[in-house]
């Protein structure tokens, strides 16, 4: 697999494309911001395809190879939502403040033993738009949720996920400390093992 070319990252999110960025620094990565790529319409039902949706999109409209990345939280006392919808939880629109307080909002009836959560993470990565057999790896994060926002580091619902074996949220954990042990850290190892 040859990855020598420029690759472009597949998102306009600059919290990801600083943490791909940083866990992917042997590769020539470009930013589709960089190029003036539009994010894609995500319509998949799926983290896998929206992710393949992502880099589909990026290597059409730049002739590159791309790398696509779709996360989210799960929830298994809401029937796994957010999910794929995690970014747009609480609309179109919406901000990581938003989205947290609709989370807050539905996690209000349960004790704190159905606070289970996990992170999922997959990335897809497509040598052109027309490759028929995308890399996919997934990476997932265990925690559980808080009540009150805890840190000021990281984005979208990092303040109210605590990790229990470091009882610190994402976001009270630095960078590098949050790129060892990411649900996105664990996709990223796995596609580098493929690549």
């Amino acid at each position: 697999m040859s990855t020598r070319g420029r690759i472009v990252i597949a998102s306009n999110n600059a919290h990801k494309v600083t943490e791909l960025q940083a866990m992917l620094t042997r590769f020539n990565l470009v930013t589709q911001a960089e190029l003036g790529v539009t994010d894609a319409e995500e319509t998949g039902t799926t983290f896998v395809e929206n992710a393949i949706i992502k880099a589909r999109h990026a290597a059409a409209v730049t002739g590159l190879a791309a790398i696509a990345d779709d996360s989210g939280l799960s929830v298994p006392a809401l029937g796994g939502a957010p999910g794929v919808y995690s970014a747009r939880f609480a609309g179109a629109n919406a901000t990581d403040a938003d989205n947290n307080h609709k989370l807050l909002a539905k996690i209000a009836r349960f004790g704190d033993d159905k606070l289970g959560a996990r992170f999922h993470c997959v990335i897809a990565f497509m040598q052109s738009a027309g490759d028929p057999t995308p890399l996919i790896a997934h990476g997932t994060l265990d925690g559980r949720l808080v009540r009150e926002a805890r840190g000021s580091n990281g984005f979208g619902y990092d303040p109210h996920f605590l990790v229990p074996d470091q009882n610190l949220t994402l976001a009270e954990m630095g960078a590098d400390a949050k790129n060892r042990i990411s649900h996105r850290a664990g996709a990223l190892a796995r596609l580098k093992q493929m690549l």
